[in-house]
């Protein structure tokens, strides 16, 4: 069963990535004390490990996951395409995805060639809409129906 290996907030917009082991998720507010939290279908993002892993030894590189600038990251999953509508349930916490996360030219500053990397098979995560408001944590299961 998947589960959560990070979750990281920003304060500010264009601000740095500061990790937290745990955090709440409101359907007011998205992450705590994260800036892009407002309502909408890119309230919280999510990235897959595995897939952030995999674009990263392409490059030749070690990056922290971080610089993908997502709120959670998923240990255990690769996301698609046939993802979007399915409800993500951590806890009490209950996300909608509702798209891929494109990745930006920003990925570029953090490595050359990252944006490219990212861009095949929704290697750059899903973009969710908080449902119902919960409390997470670093090591929570994750179910995707």
């Amino acid at each position: 069963m998947p589960e959560i290996a990070g979750i990281a907030l920003r304060r500010q917009s264009k601000g740095p990535m500061l990790t937290v082991t745990s955090c709440a998720v409101s359907v007011e507010h998205g992450v705590a004390r994260d800036t892009r939290g407002k309502p909408g279908k890119r309230q919280v993002t999510l990235l897959s490990q595995e897939a952030w892993e995999a674009a990263c030894r392409g490059l030749d590189i070690d990056l922290a996951w971080t610089a993908r600038r997502a709120n959670i990251l998923v240990r255990g999953k690769t996301f698609s395409a046939a993802d979007v509508g399915k409800t993500v349930s951590i806890g009490d916490l209950q996300l909608e995805i509702t798209r891929e996360t494109d990745p930006c030219i920003r990925m570029d500053a953090a490595h050359q060639g990252l944006q490219a990397a990212l861009a095949p098979d929704w290697s750059g995560g899903v973009c969710c809409r908080v449902l119902v408001a919960g409390h997470i944590a670093v090591g929570d299961r994750i179910d995707i129906r």
